[in-house]
């Protein structure tokens, strides 16, 4: 499906919905670049030659770097030496959606609790790019969850397989909740508030107590924002 620019700079669809995963608004791909050329060196390979020094080079360059790579990590269990380079990878990416082929070969072979507890810490210590890219890698390292119904009440059953992979990581999952929701409010950089929202619990029930008061806070801010992407997102969320 196309996109096109929309208010405030943000990527809107055709249809005129909100992309739930935004594309960061400052786009620096040079150090993104540099982990794809250093996973090559890990997997013996060289990374594709590059072309003319502009942005349409650039781009196909990334692609062509993306599928050799992608055809390299397939049902490839990886050595440790592997595992801070392919999770920055994923951090660094500023595609929402193609950092996954670098975040699922790190949970494969190191294991998803290892990956979502770096991906806290990047967010509670990293730059805004770092914070805003963990966000984003946050999304497809959680646990994919199946069902094997409804209760009498109407609640979604999660397979007791699923059950499983969800408690082993509920701690870390309810840390995120919390960092998550503090740095929104205490962080005004666009891109880290853009690529937390989609992910962010704002029902105060689902907080503790005590948070409650940083829910309604958070829900003030995106309301009165003056990004689009910010204003509309909320209210799906709310």
């Amino acid at each position: 499906m196309g996109e096109h620019s929309g208010e405030e700079g943000q990527t809107v669809a055709p249809d005129g919905t909100f992309m739930a995963l935004p594309d960061r608004t400052a786009d620096d791909r040079a150090e993104f670049h540099s982990c794809l050329v250093e996973l090559f060196r890990l997997m013996g390979d060289q990374p594709p030659p590059r072309g003319k020094d502009d942005e349409d080079a650039a781009w196909a360059w990334e692609s062509e770097a993306r599928k050799r790579l992608r055809e390299g990590l397939e049902d490839r269990q990886l050595p440790e030496r592997w595992f801070d380079p392919l999770v920055r990878t994923a951090v660094l990416d500023p595609n929402p959606s193609f950092n996954r082929q670098f975040v699922e070969p790190a949970v494969d072979s190191f294991g998803r609790r290892r990956v979502l507890t770096v991906l806290l810490q990047y967010l509670r210590t990293g730059t805004n790019q770092e914070r805003a890219g963990a966000a984003r890698a946050w999304y497809w390292a959680q646990v994919s969850v199946s069902f094997t119904g409804k209760d009498s009440a109407g609640k979604w059953i999660l397979t007791p397989e699923s059950q499983a992979e969800v408690d082993a990581v509920a701690d870390l999952s309810a840390e995120w909740s919390e960092a998550t929701l503090r740095e929104f409010v205490a962080n005004d950089d666009l891109d880290v508030r853009c690529c937390i929202l989609p992910g962010l619990s704002l029902k105060p029930e689902r907080h503790p107590a005590e948070l409650h008061g940083l829910v309604a806070e958070a829900v003030h801010i995106a309301r009165t924002h003056p990004d689009g992407y910010l204003r509309h997102r909320v209210e799906h969320q709310v």
